[in-house]
């Protein structure tokens, strides 16, 4: 499975095109590059501008490496989601991590961390978002979770805005730390 690069297109797929022909499924190992490749793009693109050359290089190569995305697959506690295109390329990917626990979520019923949801670019706009976020939050119903809860940095509006738009409300917040920098992320949480 590989991952889509950025591409301009000169006559891009209209969003509804792009609705029929994507395909949500289970993660499994055989997709770790294609998760490599797509959450270090996505990351770059959404947060690179909010530090350092050198705090982001040390992020991706702690977080998106070969070997810890396809441990993280393997993992019973983790439970990747992919959506891919009609080609089989990996354009968005979510992962729900069991155990993980804030604070402000701790007196929740059941919770679970939606810890990562990537959409590649050129596919935003198109409901594959929603739809991972849909997939992960009945998963988690199906393993007996009752409330999911995420972080998401406090500039990053859009993402706010969709998750806003889903029923998730800001319950706290903590300290997202990469290298030098530090950056606050809004803590939200939904019952399911």
């Amino acid at each position: 499975m590989q991952s889509l690069p950025h591409q301009d297109n000169s006559q891009p797929l209209n969003s509804e095109t792009r609705k029929r022909s994507i395909q949500i499924r289970d993660g499994n190992v055989s997709d770790a590059h294609a998760i490599v490749y797509l959450g270090s793009y996505v990351f770059t693109q959404t947060f690179g501008h909010s530090l350092s050359k050198q705090d982001l290089e040390t992020y991706l190569k702690e977080t998106y490496t070969i070997n810890q995305i396809s441990t993280e697959l393997k993992d019973p506690l983790k439970y990747f989601v992919v959506a891919s295109d009609s080609q089989n390329n990996i354009v968005g990917f979510a992962q729900l991590t069991q155990g993980t626990m804030e604070e402000c979520v701790a007196n929740s019923d059941r919770p679970i961390e939606l810890q990562r949801i990537y959409v590649h670019p050129d596919y935003h706009g198109a409901g594959i978002g929603r739809r991972l976020v849909e997939k992960v939050e009945k998963m988690a119903q199906c393993l007996g979770f009752r409330t999911l809860w995420l972080g998401v940095w406090e500039e990053n509006f859009k993402a706010q805005g969709v998750y806003q738009k889903l029923g998730y409300k800001k319950v706290g917040s903590h300290d997202f730390v990469m290298g030098e920098c530090v950056q606050t992320d809004y803590i939200l949480s939904k019952s399911i």
